[in-house]
Parts: structure tokens; sequence; C-alpha cells
């Protein structure tokens, strides 16, 4: 079994800043992509920001420049560094990976975190 566990969600300022962390535990043999997507009331999910086992990044245009992502391989965790936020920003923030399990040698699949709530509100 495969878990992904976020946190670091909470109210801020517009203006402000907030860390996000999501953490794969279980049956890891490797983490391919680990992506963050954000889903507001009544909105469908997007991409906010993925990165890739070689390091690569791609960022929604919303998010461009004020929002980073980044990994440690060592602790199979992600990381979204949110500056500037706006109250557009606020939602529920899911993490995602494509792992492949250690008794799965060809395949991989998609997980998915249970979601941490960023509100930007004064």
């Amino acid at each position: 079994q495969v878990q992904l566990v976020e946190s670091g969600g909470g109210l801020v300022q517009p203006g402000g800043s907030l860390r996000l962390s999501c953490a794969a535990s279980g049956s890891i043999g490797s983490i391919n992509a680990m992506a963050w997507y954000r889903q507001a009331p009544g909105q469908q999910r997007e991409l906010v920001a993925r990165i890739t086992n070689g390091d690569s990044t791609n960022y929604a245009d919303s998010v461009a420049g004020r929002f980073t992502i980044s990994r440690e391989n060592a602790k199979n965790t992600v990381y979204l560094q949110m500056n500037n936020l706006k109250p557009e920003d606020t939602a529920a923030y899911l993490c995602n990976a494509n792992i492949r399990r250690v008794y799965d040698l060809f395949s991989s699949g998609d997980y998915w975190g249970q979601g941490t709530q960023v509100t930007v509100s004064s």
C-alpha cells in the first residue's frame, strides 16, 4: 500500500507565504513525477505545478513566478513554496505522485493525497 500525506495548509493574508509538504510512504519502489493540483469549490481540479524525477518543472500560468515546486528524494517528499498569495489561490491543494511499488516491476500508478486547505483572505 502507498500513502501520500499533505501538510502545511492554513489561513494566510494576501501577499503572504505558505509551504506545503507531501510525503509518500509504503511499499515504494520508485517515484516518477510528483505534482500539486488544486480544486476550489464548484471548479475543476487544475494542475498547479509538476516536477519529474529529473527535476524538470512546469507551472500553471497563474502561479508561475510565485510558486516553486521541489522534491527531496531521500524523504519521498515534494514541496510547494507559495509566495505572494492571492485570494484566487484559495483551494484544496492535493498531492499527486506516479509511483512504482516494490512488487510491480514493470508498471506504475497515480496516487493522491487527501488534500490540505489553503485560504487566502484578509
